[in-house]
């Protein structure tokens, strides 16, 4: 069994994994909401077809199902749950819903629009029953039955009753203009659905325990009703005759019937055998009404079923179940008792050489005739069974039908009666034509769509019913897919529409039959397309000529032709000259018989029809003859067309002109292809042709119809539009005088308000007088209170001024002295480092100077001891050496002078580093003072502005603020540091071992070589020389200018901040002038 969850999908597959054949459950269908909650199905309803259903959940979502194309497609929602549904409307993409509040709506699955909206019942709406026509509807509620026009949506007809007696159910019977109504009494009354006049009712009965009737069901046929109710018996109802002819006695389990339904079967002619029984248990027990036999059952105690559709080909039953999905069966799988051959009607019992241990008999099929059982004289009990003679094995084989059924014995059954069962018929026809039921092609084909072809067939061949008008329609369309002549035959639905009003349940075998009636018993009709089979129309003219001159010369003498006589019955398949009775006896010897037997049925009608015809002499008269219903004995015609079968010549006996039956193949139909292809394909290319200029003509004219429409709606816009104008213009006038009107009293309001506001101007400028006044002696006060607050803030904060310059002079100064200090050491130090790093020079000096002298020595003994001539070499060579060690000495030299340079270096980088930070150190005091001096400048001047207002007395003279100003700032007395202190005994101990060390040198020089040396050494100590010293002392001498330049711009910088200050309160005047030069005196001083 496979579950599907459709969620909240619009469209899907039913099930994912084909349904493996012997499952009863094809899939459950289950929907979950939000929060895994399931969302309950509540109704199901079948459409015509059987193929699909409908189904409603409880939040009002309406679903449709397809089987056959195994898909789910979402068409509606309606927000409120459904009580009923319908799907067996005339339109097939229509369907019925009755909903919670008590209306009915109708929606079109395809474009998912509302397409009509019925109110009317005040209840809510229990069932819905659409006429067979599906034109018609009634709706049934506790309360009244209303009866509704599905063309034009409108109530016809209201049934109300009495409060007392309720109704239970209101239908229609199929097939049937008839409405039967079902009351809570029991009572089940009969109506005419046109005149509504009541036809019969139906006695309740009187005898046994009141069943109190909640169920009903109808067989297809509409001649046998169902009903239960409260109690396990079910009462069958013969309508036409108005009796009780059954009581049913349902199990013990059963103690309640909540539903009837009758499962269709294709082979019972409408007259449903099987019924199912939904209990109050939830199981749904399909029983046969005629044995009283349990066939199958569905559902259970864990899955109770709570309402139930079968579908109307009986095929599939959906149950909707106690846990809110749908389970959809198949009755295939479910049983093998509906669809089982006939029993034998001939048995004979045979037993040989029983054994002790088995007593069984043996039951066998036959024709032969019964044996009487004889005894031996032991007492046993034998039979005699004829033996079979070899040659017929052959014959039993080629006679074999399927199903088990025997073509020879049909035929000896079918002399003796006439007639096949009605009740067997349809299946000794489908084992006779061997159908193969190919339901993969069939689908190929229907899947197709309709044929071009058959679009149009309601306007030449109006049906009543839509339904077979529709399986025509597929049928058709199924056969010109299939063959293209099929599409071109105008012929084929006469041929057809008997079949299909015979097999409208089952389009399968429908078109199964059809197709073979075409491949066997219209042999050679397509040959002369579009014209009639002259062919086959002169084998049975051939044949009348040998069995009846006399009435073909009359014929030919009026000018009747083959065409007139024979052609209407071969094109109709007699369906309009017999009735369907009539029909239904001949087509079972036709089926059992050869092909040709169909044309000496044509034959034998003419020939029991000769008296009529020799009376005959116009040709109106012969049509009308060959195209209706004569009186006419079936039995004879049929005796008298096994009689031409049987007396024909060879000659002329169309047997050896047309072929054996031939069944169609199994898995995939024949191919055929008996007709002139180039003759249909100039038909379907000029039909096309015509159709799309039908279709261009209709585009054309709906463009017309369009523009029409548009003109028309132009026009009455434009005289709308006119009225409206004119009906403006008059509103406008009339506005325009109440305007005037109004304006009119709008200038005597003025008027007046004018002379109030004066009144109140001159109260207003009184007031604000007063007040402006009152309020001008109070700023006066407050003016006087803030000039007093402010010169008590000024004194205080010209007070906190000088206090915090003088502290900020004073930790400049002893910033500038330990600067001083910092700048003393540090020479201190550098002087110290020169006479260490020169004395060591000088040691090294006299070193290499000693050494130097060694080795001239050494070299001075060596000379002696050589040559004269070598003398010179010897000289050259001690040069070179000494060259050499005066080069190493003097590196050696350079770079302990270049070590010492680079921490000079060091040294001054820091001291030049220190002087960085004491300079931004003093820019940073001076904007700090400049800032407080922008300030106190703005606060003096915004208080002297003020003073200036309310000061009576003069300005006094500006002598005592300069004579403040031209107190000279006693600066700090600077020391001059242009050089650095040199101490003497260092400078001169340097310049002292210079000196000894160069007249050393001198005197252990020879007189060649001493002058060049003692340049050489010179050279190289000259960076030790005071000179040097003074210059290697130049930047430290510079940073040190750069610092007392920078003091005495600051201290500038303060006297000139001092004397701004000065001015300033000298301005004040009076007694402020006075406390600002006391205040500035210790200050300068």
């Amino acid at each position: 069994m496979q579950a599907t969850d459709i969620a909240n999908k619009e469209e899907g597959k039913l099930w994912h994994r084909k349904p493996a054949p012997g499952k009863g459950i094809l899939v459950t269908v289950v929907r979950s909401g939000q929060h895994s909650k399931t969302v309950r199905f509540l109704h199901v309803a079948f459409d015509s077809t059987g193929d699909s259903f409908l189904a409603g959940d409880q939040h009002g979502n309406i679903y449709i199902f397809d089987i056959s194309r195994n898909r789910f497609r979402l068409v509606q929602k309606t927000g409120q749950a459904c009580t009923a549904l319908a799907f067996n409307l005339r339109r097939t993409t229509e369907f019925l819903v009755a909903l919670a509040d008590y209306s009915i709506k109708c929606f079109d699955k395809d474009t998912k629009q509302m397409v009509s909206w019925m109110r009317g019942h005040e209840g809510a709406v229990s069932s819905i029953s659409v006429h067979s026509s599906g034109r018609y509807a009634i709706s049934t509620s506790s309360d009244t039955a209303q009866l509704w026009d599905l063309d034009t949506f409108h109530r016809e007809r209201k049934l109300n009753i009495r409060q007392s007696v309720g109704i239970q159910k209101v239908f229609f019977l199929p097939h049937s203009n008839t409405i039967l109504s079902c009351f809570c009494d029991d009572s089940i009354f009969a109506w005419e659905s046109d005149t509504l006049s009541c036809k019969y009712q139906l006695p309740v009965p009187e005898q046994g325990p009141r069943v109190s009737y909640k169920a009903f069901a109808v067989t297809h046929d509409g001649k046998s009703l169902a009903a239960g109710g409260r109690s396990n018996l079910l009462h069958l109802w013969c309508l036409d005759s108005g009796q009780l002819v059954r009581v049913v006695q349902m199990p013990p389990k059963v103690r309640t019937v909540r539903q009837l339904e009758f499962l269709p079967d294709s082979l019972d002619g409408g007259a449903s055998q099987t019924l199912g029984v939904l209990s109050q248990d939830g199981v749904m027990r399909f029983i046969n009404v005629h044995t009283c036999k349990l066939l199958f059952h569905v559902g259970s105690h864990d899955e109770a079923i709570t309402t139930a559709s079968v579908s109307p080909n009986g095929r599939h039953v959906a149950a909707v179940v106690d846990n809110g999905s749908i389970n959809v069966y198949s009755v295939q799988s479910l049983t093998q008792e509906v669809n089982k051959p006939p029993a034998p009607q001939v048995a004979v019992v045979s037993c040989r050489e029983a054994h002790p241990d088995s007593s069984g008999v043996r039951v066998k099929v036959g024709s032969e005739k019964v044996q009487r059982v004889a005894k031996s004289a032991s007492g046993q009990t034998q039979t005699k069974v004829p033996r079979t003679p070899m040659r017929s094995l052959a014959e039993d084989k080629e006679n074999e039908l399927p199903a088990g059924l025997n073509k020879r014995r049909l035929v000896a059954l079918l002399k003796a009666f006439g007639e096949y069962p009605a009740k067997y018929r349809m299946f000794v026809w489908r084992s006779l034509l061997c159908l193969p039921e190919n339901h993969a092609a069939y689908s190929s084909l229907t899947e197709k769509g309709l044929h071009a072809a058959f679009l149009t067939l309601h306007d030449r061949y109006p049906i009543k019913s839509h339904k077979l008008q529709r399986g025509l329609q597929r049928i058709l369309s199924a056969l010109a897919h299939w063959a293209a002549i099929f599409g071109e035959a105008d012929y084929l639905p006469l041929v057809a529409f008997p079949f299909v009003k015979l097999f409208q349940n089952n389009p399968l075998l429908c078109f199964e039959v059809v197709a073979t009636v075409i491949v066997n018993w219209c042999q050679h009709w397509f040959e002369y397309f579009p014209n009639p089979p002259m062919n086959v129309l002169s084998l049975a003219e051939n044949v009348l000529a040998h069995h009846d001159k006399e009435l073909l010369q009359h014929l030919v003498d009026c000018g009747i032709t083959s065409q007139l006589y024979v052609w209407p019955l071969l094109e109709t398949l007699f369906s309009e000259v017999l009735t369907r009775d009539e029909w239904l006896r001949l087509f079972d010897n036709v089926f059992s018989n050869h092909p040709c037997f169909l044309l000496m049925a044509c034959v034998a009608y003419v020939t029991c029809c000769r008296a009529p015809l020799l009376l005959l002499s116009q040709k109106q008269d012969f049509e009308y003859f060959f195209h209706h219903r004569n009186n006419l004995d079936m039995g004879a015609m049929l005796k008298e067309a096994y009689r031409l079968m049987d007396t024909t010549p060879a000659d002329v006996h169309p047997r050896y002109t047309l072929s054996d039956f031939t069944p169609l193949t199994k898995g995939q139909y024949p191919i055929f292809n008996h007709y002139p292809q180039l003759i249909v394909e100039y038909q379907s290319q000029e039909r096309e042709k015509i159709r799309q200029q039908e279709m261009e003509y209709l585009r054309e004219r709906q463009a017309v119809l369009e523009l029409r429409a548009d003109c028309v709606r132009r026009e009455a816009s434009e005289e709308a539009y006119y009225a409206q104008q004119e009906l403006l213009q008059q509103a406008e006038e009339q506005r325009r005088h109440i305007l005037a009107q109004e304006e009119e009293k709008l200038t005597q309001q003025r008027t007046k308000l004018a002379a109030m506001k004066r009144e109140l101007k001159v109260k207003e400028v009184q007031l604000l007088d007063a007040s402006r006044r009152r309020f001008l002696h109070h700023q006066q006060n407050l003016r006087a209170s803030q000039i007093q607050r402010l010169d008590g803030e000024i004194a205080r904060k010209m007070d906190l001024r000088e206090r915090e310059m003088a502290a900020a002079v004073q930790d400049l100064e002893i910033r500038q002295m330990e600067l001083e200090a910092q700048r003393k050491m540090l020479e201190q130090q550098l002087l110290k480092e020169q006479d260490r790093v020169g004395r060591e020079v000088q040691e090294e000096v006299e070193v290499r100077m000693r050494r130097a002298e060694r080795d001239e020595e050494e070299s001075r003994g060596q000379i002696h001891g050589t040559e004269t001539n070598l003398q010179a070499v010897e000289e050259s060579l001690a040069e070179a050496c000494q060259l050499g060690l005066d080069t190493h000495w003097e590196r050696e030299v350079a770079e302990r002078l270049e070590q010492v340079d680079a921490e000079q270096e060091r040294k001054r980088e820091r001291l030049a580093a220190l002087q960085r930070e004491t300079l931004v150190q003093e820019d940073r005091l001076v904007n700090t003072l400049r800032d407080m001096e922008g300030r106190k400048w703005d606060e003096v001047v915004s208080a002297r502005a003020q003073l200036q207002q309310q000061q009576q007395q003069q300005q006094l003279p500006l002598s005592s603020a300069d004579t403040a100003d031209q107190k000279p700032v006693r600066p700090k007395p600077q020391c001059s540091t242009r050089e650095l202190p040199v101490r003497p005994g260092g400078v001169s101990s340097v310049h002292t071992v210079t000196t000894s060390a160069a007249s050393a040198f001198h005197s252990s020089k020879n007189a060649s070589t001493a002058p060049r040396l003692t340049e050489s050494h010179m050279v190289c100590l000259n960076s030790q020389s005071p000179t040097d010293t003074s210059s290697t002392n130049f930047p430290l001498d510079r940073g040190r200018a750069r610092l007392d330049s920078g003091q005495g711009e600051l201290i500038r910088a303060i006297r000139e901040l001092r004397q701004k200050l000065a001015r300033a309160k000298a301005r004040e005047g009076g007694s402020a002038s006075s406390q600002s030069a006391q205040s500035l005196s210790p200050v300068s001083q």
